[in-house]
C-alpha cells in the first residue's frame, strides 16, 4: 500500500481514533481478534446479536452493480455496532457505535449477472465528525450538513440485536 494512498490514510486515521477520546455518544473498541470483537458486540448489544457483512460470490470481478428488489432494513437508527476490518494480514477491527445510524441489506446484481449482498450504513447525524473524515471526503460534504451512506468493504461488520 502507497503511504500516500486514500486507504494509508484510512488506516492511520483509524488507528489514531483508536488511541484519541471518543466523541460525544460514542463508544469504540479496537478488537485485535474475532473473539474480542464478538464480545465487545455482546457487552453493548446483548448476548442476542445478529452479524451482516458484504458478502459477493467467489471470483466476482469489479463490475458495476444494480440494486435489485428486496432492501432490508435491519435496524432502526440505534443498538448499534459497526466494525471496520483494518488490515488483511490479521484480525483487526475498530469498532464502535455512533449516534443515529441505520443498517440496510441490499441485494446487488452485477453486469455479469454475478450476485452480491452487501450492508450499506447511513449515518444519520454527522455533526460531530471531523471535516476529514473519509466518507465526508467522499461525498463532498461538511459534518452535520445531509445524512452520508456507504457500502460496507467486504470484511467489514455491523452487530445489530437480534
Amino acid at each position: 500500500m502507497e503511504p500516500t494512498s486514500v486507504e494509508a490514510a484510512v488506516i492511520r486515521e483509524t488507528i489514531q481514533g483508536c488511541e484519541s477520546g471518543t466523541l460525544n455518544g460514542e463508544d469504540r473498541y479496537c478488537a485485535t481478534s474475532l473473539e474480542s470483537m464478538a464480545d465487545f458486540a455482546m457487552s453493548k448489544l446483548g448476548r442476542n446479536v445478529q452479524a451482516f457483512s458484504t458478502e459477493v460470490e467467489k471470483g466476482a470481478a469489479l463490475q458495476k452493480y444494480t440494486v435489485k428488489p428486496g432492501v432490508k432494513k435491519v435496524n432502526d437508527g440505534g443498538n448499534f455496532i459497526l466494525c471496520h476490518k483494518l488490515t488483511d494480514a490479521n484480525a483487526i477491527f475498530f469498532c464502535h457505535t455512533f449516534g443515529q445510524t441505520r443498517a440496510y441489506v441490499v441485494p446487488l446484481q452485477g453486469a455479469d449477472r454475478t450476485t452480491a449482498s452487501t450492508v450499506a450504513i447511513c449515518h444519520l447525524d454527522t455533526s460531530a465528525w471531523n471535516p476529514k473524515n473519509h466518507p465526508l471526503q467522499e461525498v463532498k460534504v461538511k459534518p452535520g450538513t445531509v445524512p452520508v451512506c456507504y457500502y460496507l468493504p467486504q470484511g467489514h461488520i455491523a452487530w445489530v440485536p437480534k
